[in-house]
Formats: C-alpha cells, sequence, structure tokens
C-alpha cells in the first residue's frame, strides 16, 4: 500500500516523514496519526484556496523545447577522483546507479595532486557567467529554431537561476548578445532553487494568453559546478555528487483558436493551470550559507527532505486536478523535476504512480545529475521526442525545492478547445 492510499495527510516532520516512507515500502498501513501536521497557514491549504490561476478562453501553448550542457561529461567515479571525494557517506552515493554521467565545467587537473584545481570564489563566478551563457545561448537557439522563431521574435524573456548571482543579470547577458530586439520585455528570476522554473513559466503562461500571436521565452541556466566547495564533509560532498550543469529553454505562444497566434501542433502541451504549496516548516532544509573558512556560499541539503517533499506532494495535485474536474487517474503524462534518486522513489509512491510514469525523470537525473530549474523541461523535451502524447491527453508539471515549495502545472495536449 502506498503512503497515498492512507488518507489525507499534510505536512510532516522529516523524521516522521521518513518513518511512515519506510513502513510505506513495506507495504504498512500509514496512520495520518503518524505524521506531525502543519497548523493553519503553515502548509495546509484553507478550503477553496487557490494558489494558481485557472486560464480562460485563451490558451498558452509550450510551442518546443531546448537544452544545452557542458560539452564534456564525466561519470561519478572520475568526478569523485578529480574532486577528491572520499567520505564514506558521499562514495556511497557516488556509487548509487540512479546517476551514471554529469556534465561539468571543471577547472583544469592539479599535477601536483592528480585532482581538479581549486577554484577561488572569483573564479566560481566567471566560471557562472562564461558558462551560462555558452550553454544558456545553445538552449535558446535550439528552443527557437524548433519553433522556426529567431531572438527577434521573442517578445518577452524570463530567466531563471539559482547558482549564480550577476547584475545586469543574465537576460540582459542574452538579449545584447543574441539580437533580441530592444523592447524585450524581460525578467530575472534568482535564487528560488530548483522548484524556480514553474514560477518563471507561470507568469509568462499568464502574459502570452493576454497577448495571442507574440512568443515568450523561458530561459532555465545553472552552472552548479560553480557552487561546489571542496572538503572532507558530508555536507559539501552530497551536493558536489548530485548536481550537475545544464541549461534548458521553452518557447510559449499565445493562440485563441480564431486564427489569432500560431496554431499548436497536434502533440503541443497547452498549460491550462497552477498549484503552488509551502511548507515553511521545512525553510532551513534546503539553503544557501556563506563558509567563512573557504569564502565561498555552501549549499545544504536535509537528508529527510526527499521524504517530507513526498508527504505534501498529493495535496497540491490533487488540488490543481479537483480544481479542474479531475482527478489522479486522469493524468497520462508525468514530468517531475529530477530531484535525486529517492526524492524520485518518495513521489513517485506518494502518487501512486508505476515507473514508466517517471521513465523520463529518471533518465534526465541518469545523464545529467539534478540540474536544478531546468531539469523539467529536459524531461518533458524527452516526453515529446517520444511522439507518445495524443491529442486530449492531460499530464502535471511537478518542480520542488528550497521554502520548502511545491511547483504544480496542468497539461493538455493537442489542439486547444475554445
Amino acid at each position: 500500500m502506498s503512503v497515498a492510499s492512507a488518507g489525507h495527510y499534510r505536512c510532516a516532520s522529516g523524521a516522521a516523514a521518513r518513518l511512515a516512507y519506510s513502513d510505506a515500502q513495506a507495504g504498512h498501513v500509514v496512520s495520518v496519526d503518524t505524521v506531525v501536521t502543519c497548523h493553519r497557514g503553515s502548509g495546509s491549504l484553507r478550503p477553496g484556496h487557490r494558489a494558481g490561476a485557472s486560464l480562460g478562453n485563451g490558451t498558452a501553448v509550450i510551442a518546443s523545447v531546448g537544452s544545452a550542457f557542458p560539452d564534456r561529461s564525466y561519470s561519478q567515479e572520475e568526478i569523485g577522483a578529480l574532486l577528491g571525494l572520499e567520505n564514506r557517506v558521499v562514495k556511497k552515493l557516488l556509487h548509487s546507479p540512479h546517476i551514471q554521467r554529469r556534465h561539468l565545467y571543471l577547472p583544469e587537473i592539479d599535477p601536483r595532486t592528480g585532482r581538479a584545481r581549486s577554484e577561488s570564489a572569483a573564479e566560481l563566478h566567471a566560471k557562472f557567467r562564461e558558462g551560462a551563457f555558452e550553454i544558456g545561448s545553445r538552449a535558446i537557439r535550439d528552443a527557437l529554431d524548433a519553433a522556426s522563431l529567431s531572438p527577434a521574435d521573442v517578445d518577452y524573456m524570463m530567466c531563471v537561476t539559482s547558482s549564480g548571482f550577476m547584475v545586469p543579470g543574465l537576460s540582459s547577458l542574452f538579449s545584447r548578445e543574441l539580437g533580441f530586439k530592444r523592447n524585450l520585455l524581460r525578467a530575472d528570476v534568482v535564487g528560488m532553487g530548483c522548484n524556480a522554473g514553474l514560477n518563471g513559466m507561470n507568469p509568462l503562461v499568464q502574459w502570452v494568453r493576454n497577448h495571442p500571436g507574440r512568443a515568450a521565452l523561458l530561459v532555465c541556466c545553472e552552472i552548479n559546478s560553480a557552487i561546489y566547495v571542496l572538503d572532507e564533509t558530508p555536507r559539501t560532498g552530497i551536493v558536489n555528487s548530485l548536481f550537475g550543469d545544464g541549461a534548458a529553454a521553452a518557447v510559449l505562444t499565445g493562440y485563441r483558436g480564431n486564427g489569432t497566434g500560431p496554431a499548436p501542433s497536434s502533440q503541443a502541451p497547452g498549460v491550462l493551470d497552477f498549484e503552488s504549496f509551502c511548507i515553511p516548516d521545512q525553510w532551513a532544509a534546503m539553503r544557501f550559507d556563506w563558509n567563512a573558512g573557504a569564502g565561498k556560499w555552501s549549499f545544504f541539503l536535509d537528508r529527510d527532505i526527499p521524504y517530507v517533499i513526498g508527504f505534501n506532494i498529493r495535496e497540491p495535485v490533487e488540488t490543481l486536478l479537483k480544481r479542474n474536474g479531475l482527478d489522479l487517474s486522469s493524468v497520462t503524462h508525468w514530468v517531475l523535476h529530477t530531484g535525486g534518486g529517492v526524492v524520485i522513489d518518495s513521489v513517485k509512491l506518494s502518487l501512486g504512480l508505476e515507473e514508466h510514469d517517471v521513465r523520463h525523470t529518471r533518465s534526465v537525473l541518469r545523464d545529467y545529475g539534478n540540474i536544478s530549474s531546468g531539469s523539467f523541461l529536459v524531461s518533458l523535451q524527452r516526453l515529446l521526442a517520444e511522439g507518445c502524447a495524443s491529442v486530449g491527453d492531460r499530464g502535471v508539471m511537478v518542480t520542488m525545492g528550497p521554502g520548502a515549495q511545491i511547483e504544480t502545472a496542468l497539461l493538455e495536449f493537442g489542439q486547444a478547445k475554445t
């Protein structure tokens, strides 16, 4: 029996969520009383509360998705050796089958140690800027080419990142270097973490609905190797064993079915609705701290956060579906953030999904590791390339990250009804 079959539950403490997850894996019924529920206003939704905005007559369509990665990829064994990851816990993670390779911008090898040379904070910042521009530009061109568009056709660009900070931001850099028009609307979402791709997509969806015939571009660009700190602690080793570098971009267009706006293809997903869910009791579970000894920012992941996400994932998903007259059985396609093997397992168990439902999420994690905000777009790209979606199929996209925050979006594939 899955966690989901135990009935309605809300926010759980980390230890309680981990215990209940273990019981559910063993086939035990999980009582609602097993978890510590949130107080009102601390993650539970009020009846009728609506975090997302349902779409009206217009339809926002994801016309294309593109992605790009550093040219050099490494096996987990190679990364462990190059970064000197000797901690017992970290070495166990490196041998996990969930991740096989990651594409990274690693520095040259120090001939004295045979390991990757240590990078200063200034060098890491430069790596973020240069790497983000390189793979971000390639992802943008990939997405625009797939939609038969050029930078001059884009009216609104939203850039998302949590692995570096720039002023002006990435949207300004891409606008200047890639030939976008001068009256381009642009915005940057910085520091929201792995869930932020859907946070960036939400306003673009609303905008293209209200501006049919115009195009918006979402760009998620993460150089996670620019946040690596090299020491012997499990904290930094876990981060260094999980995250990869990557960029993804999506073109969104508005369509109203009356000849206004480009008509979507038979498999293009329309974005129908969003739902958000915050777990403030877990605010510190995923965060950046300043490491004074290293002179760098250091990312922290609580070991129990995968189980907390699993325990809370069902509520926003069911709220999203119920508002649209649907339930879990109505969903044909699932696009999940590749948070890690245990995160995928926990979400899969909570929602009662089959392994087939998470095949693209698994494969993106296997091939690239966790690439943060853009990983769900790469999973969507693989789903679209598979060509298995039929007109009228429903899909759900799910991302999760610091806050702790869960974001969801409802898709419908094919020609939009008006």
